[in-house]
């Protein structure tokens, strides 16, 4: 079975690819942590392949926390709120992060989203 793992970005916070990248980041480590704790092979399996990932958009923070709300019922899934410190204001959501998780499960409730 393949693993994958998803982020998901607002885009309405326009914010910049450094801060895309970072919040990515935080999104990417703590749906890891999560994951670790309750599907500890997942996380070798995953690791195993490649630790793929993909990053999908949203044009909200509506849509954003909407599709929390959905994904963490089926998935490890964690939500991102800013510092505050650079670009965007502190406690505002920017992204989410999804598993790793089986990929055909993730795709089959991630399949509307485009890439970023």
């Amino acid at each position: 079975m393949e693993f994958k793992q998803v982020l998901i970005v607002r885009t309405d916070l326009e914010m910049g690819k450094g801060k895309i990248s970072a919040q990515c980041a935080h999104a990417s480590v703590l749906a890891f942590e999560k994951v670790q704790q309750k599907h500890a092979e997942w996380i070798n399996e995953w690791k195993k392949n490649g630790m793929e990932k993909i990053v999908l958009k949203v044009d909200s923070k509506k849509e954003l926390l909407e599709w929390f709300e959905r994904l963490k019922k089926k998935f490890p899934t964690v939500l991102i709120k800013d510092a505050g410190r650079t670009q965007i204001a502190p406690g505002e959501p920017t992204c989410i992060g999804v598993g790793p998780a089986p990929e055909n499960e993730i795709d089959e409730h991630t399949k509307e989203l485009k890439l970023l």
